[in-house]
């Protein structure tokens, strides 16, 4: 399995999707958004949390890691020849987000440490590490356009210090591998430049494809070769 990474407002979401649309053999896996998205639990937490991160913090991370471990054991479990590639993961989402949480006060030391015990419990015994990472590496005033151009109702109060704070863990996570699980500094990453916008940019889309049909090549994993089709821009959002 690999993983899709990158910061809010990467394109991940486009990214994947136009990957299994040019690689239909491999299976795409999204990010389980609505279970804090949407009104699932009654409120949209993603929303509580970016209106008063202090009182939503433990809650939202706790949740987010609860889903994601979910869904990777799943996929471990029914493991096979298939080649998947999952959208964010339980690495990115402590990393990166549980970490700067902890960081900017968000979370107390208690909850803190309750949370770093539960991550130490389930990821390293549980969940295997992936074949590779995928980062989408954007700006972060690429990532706030794009945020303010889809107008998500959860993100309106998304601020640019916070981009700006998450794509530094997702440097030092993906780029420095910095106080990482040793098993994770030996998996491979493909860093893609996404600044350039690449859903109704042909050409910058299949260099994209192509660096990630080489990666699975290089990393052990067996897909038909890339090729190009047409796709209808409106039909996929970024």
């Amino acid at each position: 399995m690999y993983l899709l990474e990158g910061n809010i407002g990467a394109g991940k979401s486009t990214f994947l999707r136009l990957l299994a649309h040019h690689m239909p053999n491999i299976k795409a896996i999204d990010e389980p958004v609505n279970n804090w998205q949407n009104t699932v639990y009654g409120q949209s937490l993603l929303t509580n949390f970016y209106e008063d991160p202090k009182r939503w913090a433990y809650t939202f991370e706790l949740l987010t890691m609860t889903c994601r471990v979910e869904e990777h054991l799943k996929e471990q479990e029914h493991d096979n020849m298939t080649t998947k590639v999952a959208e964010r993961s339980i690495y990115s989402g402590y990393y990166c987000f549980a970490h700067n949480s902890y960081a900017q006060q968000f979370l107390s030391d208690i909850e803190w440490q309750m949370y770093q015990e539960w991550f130490s419990f389930l990821i390293p015994n549980k969940c295997k590490p992936p074949q590779g990472f995928i980062y989408l590496r954007v700006s972060p005033e690429v990532a706030y356009e794009r945020i303010k151009k889809r107008n998500r109702h959860a993100e309106k109060t998304l601020s640019f210090a916070y981009l700006k704070q998450i794509h530094r863990r997702h440097e030092s996570f993906l780029t420095k591998k910095e106080g990482i699980l040793p098993n994770l500094k030996r998996v491979p990453v493909l860093t893609l430049d996404c600044n350039e916008e690449f859903e109704n940019n042909p050409a910058q889309l299949h260099r994209h494809m192509h660096a990630i049909e080489s990666f699975f090549v290089q990393t052990g994993s067996h897909v038909p070769p890339y090729t190009q089709k047409h796709i209808h821009p409106q039909s996929l959002a970024l």
